[in-house]
């Protein structure tokens, strides 16, 4: 590996860079251990700076406590979250939340989330949200995020993945921020006779939030709320530093241009 090596990759100065440290390490211009030391307090630093922002705009949301938000205002704040880039994670917290917020009125309860990127096949979890009932480890009801189209072929493998339980479960959900096409939605409709009574369906998840927040009106700071911890409390992986600057500047700007104080807003 030589400066001169064309690697693929974003943004590509980094690499080039990379190359070139390496290069100095070879020709005992820089020591490895060096170098090691030197990354780690980067990114250290980094890690400090990131902690500061983040912590910096939680302190001024801290102090809007008791504001609150209508449940339009809400979504619109969700789908404005869910239109910045590298947000295919979101979708899974946005359901989650929801069914965390209502678990009481609910009666169920959401399975510890797998890692964004781990396939359902080496977790051998069924979809990327899996609902018990309160006080049962049977699963019952699936979610699947999609930021795509649902296709057949997407429920085919749903089915699959159904088979394999070794009880019946009630519902499989594809929640997706596309174009649901009648087609799709009409194959998942007759699955409930082929599989002998499951319920397949395909929703927009900004339509499904938006029905929970009206649903569940007197939760719906408490869905915020929760969103809010589960998406800091995301690995670097899932989600990146930057989107979760950018719910925190969001809310702050939607409580301070639409919230209303004390218990009007209940």
């Amino acid at each position: 590996m030589t400066p001169g090596l064309v690697m693929v990759g974003r943004p590509e100065r980094l690499y080039q860079a990379t190359l070139e440290v390496l290069s100095d390490i070879q020709a005992d211009k820089l020591t490895a251990e060096d170098v090691l030391a030197e990354v780690t307090r980067q990114l250290l630093l980094l890690r400090e700076e990131q902690l500061l922002r983040t912590e910096g705009i939680s302190n001024q949301l801290r102090t809007s406590e008791g504001v609150t938000l209508s449940a339009e205002t809400i979504v619109t704040l969700i789908e404005q979250h869910l239109k910045c880039p590298n947000s295919s994670r979101l979708p899974v917290l946005v359901v989650a939340a929801a069914y965390k917020a209502a678990e009481e009125h609910l009666k169920e309860h959401v399975l510890p989330l797998t890692p964004h990127n781990a396939a359902d096949r080496r977790t051998g979890a069924l979809g990327d949200l899996q609902i018990c009932l309160l006080g049962d480890s049977r699963i019952t009801t699936v979610y699947e995020m999609k930021t795509r189209r649902v296709t057949p072929s997407d429920l085919e493998i749903a089915l699959q993945k159904v088979a394999s339980l070794g009880h019946r479960i009630d519902k499989y959900i594809f929640i997706t921020t596309e174009e649901i096409t009648p087609q799709v939605h009409q194959y998942a409709i007759s699955l409930y006779k082929r599989t002998g009574g499951i319920e397949f369906a395909i929703l927009d998840c900004i339509s499904f939030i938006r029905h929970f927040l009206h649903l569940f009106h007197h939760l719906r700071n408490n869905f915020l709320d929760i969103y809010q911890q589960l998406l800091l409390e995301e690995p670097e992986s899932s989600v990146r530093q930057e989107l979760k600057e950018a719910f925190l500047a969001l809310r702050l700007a939607a409580v301070s241009s639409n919230g209303i104080g004390g218990d009007e807003g209940n």
